[in-house]
């Protein structure tokens, strides 16, 4: 062998010995073999259309929450509309009741001085008593004060207070025989019950 032909077997076994450098794309710089497989790399990332609709479900989800409480708003506030309504006419209707009841009082002795009222010989003295009580009984009407029938009645707890019972005679048993005291309304809540005897 000569010396060129040993020559060209080395060279041969350089060549072989030199890896084979893998192709480049001139587009990316990456080898074939290191392109990236298709989605991969994307699985993390929400595309345009979800990050839409997660938007509208939110936006969605917080007019809900406003329209509830905007609802529950307006409910509070019709209640509590009510409830001060009410409580301003409770205010106009029993607003004399103390007044009231001092007059009751006034009226009540009145009246007893009227049971002695044949033992006066001034005739004028007993014209001018009547004619005052009637004006007191015109201002308790006028005022929504009604007298509670007692005498002769039903004995009801929620208007009367017993305070004596007494065997039955004229009245039959849980009748009212006697008045004691008057009892009376006002606007159609019992501001004095009747107190009174209960036949047996």
């Amino acid at each position: 062998m000569t010396s060129d032909e040993l020559k060209q077997d080395q060279d041969q076994e350089r060549d072989q010995e030199i890896p084979q450098q893998e192709e480049t794309s001139p587009e990316n710089g990456k080898s074939e073999t290191e392109q990236t497989p298709e989605g991969e790399g994307q699985a993390g990332s929400e595309t345009p259309e979800a990050n839409d609709e997660s938007q509208q479900d939110s936006a969605a989800g917080e007019d809900e929450d406003i329209k509830t409480r905007y609802l529950r708003l307006a409910a509070d506030f019709q209640n509590f509309k009510r409830r001060t309504e009410k409580e301003k006419s409770d205010i106009y209707a029993y607003a004399n009741e103390k007044f009231a009841l001092d007059l009751l009082d006034v009226i009540d002795n009145f009246e007893r001085a009227l049971v002695h009222q044949q033992e006066c010989k001034d005739e004028k003295m007993k014209e001018g008593m009547d004619m005052i009580f009637k004006q007191l009984q015109g201002v308790l009407e006028k005022n929504k004060i009604i007298e509670i029938p007692a005498l002769g009645e039903a004995f009801d707890p929620n208007v009367h207070n017993a305070v004596m019972t007494e065997p039955a005679g004229e009245y039959e048993s849980g009748m009212i025989s006697v008045v004691l005291q008057k009892g009376y309304k006002l606007n159609n809540k019992v501001i004095r019950p009747a107190m009174v005897k209960v036949a047996e």
